[in-house]
């Protein structure tokens, strides 16, 4: 996690200066908004930003449901940020009347998670699969079936997410059943799934991902396009699997939270990072797709040089739940954890 302040130094700036003229408080995915961009922003606006990191969506959410937060900008995934704006958790910013929206692909436009597009900018999409070290794997990886029935030369080298979100869309993709499923006998072959495929785990982690799969640990890991990519690209022998079942889409915003001290500077971050120019050098940096409008001639990861990025396989986004729908997926997980 890239910090430009301690969790500690934040809670002070929080408590003393948090409404000062020029800081702004970022709260999003560890290591995903590219430093030059911070610096760049703040020499320009002279602003100083104070970045903290979260590894998932549910660390998030607690933290805006608990209220107070002190942060300027979040960047919830589209399920959540669904949930935020019912629950009253986010500033209504008149997001469709910057320029930032102009600058938003067409495709990603006014979608069910803002569908009056006032509370978010995109700023980053992909998607959630199986990755293997080919090194270490030589079998097949079209199919889910190879990661959730497992044959014997990937026993006890699998390892998995650390929460249910796309883990359990995953499964749902392979075995059939709807995302969101509120009949509990298509959450009991899900589980099943899971909990026969348990013994092969050897580990629920979301950290030090990269690593696990270098090492040897693991020779198959549930994980994400761009971070893959960057490892692949950076000498490691990974691939994401193509599986014809389709993968776990996602898509991240930006969105200033309920009682945000430092609006306007969030306002013009949010602006900033939607020019063409920046979004470009986050694409190139993140080494996740942009739903921005790019800069063509300076886009790094490019289909040639990043198919992960643009998957020839069906891809389906995860869905916002209804809560009877949500509580099955905590009982899953929960079970299969136990």
């Amino acid at each position: 996690m890239k910090k430009y302040l301690t969790a500690t130094a934040l809670a002070v700036c929080f408590a003393s200066a948090a409404q000062a003229e020029g800081q702004l408080n970022l709260y999003a995915w560890s290591e995903s908004i590219s430093p030059t961009l911070i610096e760049k922003f703040s020499k320009a606006n002279d602003v100083k930003v104070n970045v903290d990191g979260y590894t998932s969506n549910e660390d998030l959410l607690t933290k805006l449901q608990a209220g107070s937060s002190g942060y300027d900008i979040a960047i919830p995934s589209q399920h959540f940020l669904r949930v935020m704006i019912d629950e009253g958790l986010l500033e209504n910013y008149g997001a469709n009347k910057l320029k930032a929206y102009e600058n938003i692909d067409a495709r990603w436009r006014n979608q069910w998670w803002d569908e009056s597009q006032e509370y978010s900018i995109p700023i980053a999409y992909g998607t959630a699969g199986f990755v293997v070290n080919t090194e270490r794997y030589k079998g097949p990886t079209d199919s889910f079936k190879h990661f959730f029935e497992p044959g014997s030369e990937l026993s006890g080298k699998i390892a998995m997410l650390s929460y249910p979100d796309e883990v359990i869309g995953a499964a749902q993709l392979y075995l059939g059943v709807p995302f969101c499923s509120e009949d509990q006998a298509e959450m009991k072959k899900v589980l099943d799934l899971l909990m026969a495929q348990k013994p092969a785990v050897a580990a629920y982690s979301s950290d030090n991902i990269a690593s696990r799969l270098a090492s040897g640990e693991v020779s198959a890991h549930f994980w994400w396009d761009g971070e893959e990519l960057k490892a692949r690209t950076g000498g490691s022998p990974f691939a994401l699997a193509m599986t014809k079942e389709g993968l776990v889409g996602w898509l991240d915003s930006m969105v200033i939270p309920k009682g945000a001290p430092n609006s306007d500077n969030a306002i013009k971050f949010i602006e900033f990072m939607s020019e063409p120019e920046n979004a470009t050098e986050q694409m190139n940096f993140y080494a996740h797709s942009s739903p921005m409008k790019l800069v063509a001639e300076k886009v790094v990861y490019t289909k040639e040089k990043a198919p992960e990025l643009y998957p020839e396989v069906p891809v389906a986004f995860s869905r916002t739940c209804s809560p009877a729908a949500q509580d099955l997926v905590n009982r899953v997980w929960t079970q299969l954890l136990q």
